[in-house]
């Protein structure tokens, strides 16, 4: 049961994390251009996997692969607020 509720939670921090990441992509950095370079979702991935580690580590029934899955969430959603702000209209 334990590990049910902390695969729950796994997932409710990866969810969370790609829609944050995606809703800061389009609202606050729609007009800085390094957000829109290829490169950046890795970035932002590989930084927010890297910031996860430390609360993975204390909390070891996680595992190292709910922060990769973390890091991929923030990178996906970084990725698709990209293509969004490149896609849709300017919203004043």
């Amino acid at each position: 049961m334990f590990e049910l509720l902390m695969l729950a939670a796994a997932g409710v921090a990866t969810v969370g994390g790609y829609l944050k990441s995606r809703q800061f992509v389009r609202q606050r950095l729609r007009f800085v251009d390094a957000a829109h370079k290829p490169s950046t979702p890795v970035v932002a991935g590989v930084a927010a996997a890297l910031a996860a580690a430390p609360l993975v580590w204390l909390l070891p029934v996680l595992g190292a692969g709910t922060a990769v899955i973390f890091g991929a969430g923030v990178g996906l959603g970084v990725l698709h607020g990209s293509r969004d702000v490149k896609r849709l209209p300017p919203s004043f």
